[in-house]
């Protein structure tokens, strides 16, 4: 048998099992991010974000943060006031408005984490109306994941209208 004839046989086992071992790779895992927001009501948080997926080391992901006042009452129209991170209701999810979905990878997954224990772990009185509450938490979740916010925008207290304008400043978030 010639050269020519073995150079032709791996080319033809190549092209023959190459998408076979494409599939028998393992996929890489990766979280799934969704930006949501509330209506105003009795309920906070009003812009928070889920987490679903899995990571690389094959670790499910399933939780949710948002950032609120830890006693809504009229004093957050004065001042700061405590604050928290907390996780909504699967019931509060399912009342919410989702915006937009983005694919982590498990690097900006811990990143987005590293904001969340940055929130939590705040001085005391943290939640400010005007300065630091639930949208200013999912606007700096959204431009660690390296996507645009409008650092001047007028809708720092109206969450849907905050997402909506991120979506337009991006146009490659989609619902």
């Amino acid at each position: 048998m010639t050269r020519q004839f073995f150079v032709m046989f791996r080319l033809r086992f190549l092209v023959a099992f190459l998408p076979l071992l494409m599939f028998a790779m393992p996929a890489q895992a990766q979280v799934a991010v969704t930006f949501y927001s509330h209506d105003f009501g009795k309920n906070f948080p009003h812009a928070f974000f889920v987490l679903k997926g899995k990571l690389e080391n094959g670790e499910a992901v399933d939780t949710s943060f948002g950032f609120t006042a830890v006693n809504v009452s009229p004093g957050i129209l004065w001042g700061s006031v405590k604050g928290k991170v907390e996780t909504p209701t699967t019931k509060y999810i399912a009342s919410s408005n989702p915006h937009f979905t983005v694919t982590v990878p498990d690097s900006k997954y811990r990143e987005l984490l590293a904001v969340v224990a940055k929130w939590r772990n705040m001085p005391q009185k943290s939640y400010s109306l005007n300065k630091r509450n639930c949208v200013h938490f999912a606007g700096e979740v959204i431009a660690v994941l390296g996507y645009r916010i409008n650092s001047k925008t007028k809708f720092w207290k109206k969450p849907r209208s905050f997402m909506e304008e991120v979506m337009a400043l991006n146009p490659v978030l989609k619902k």
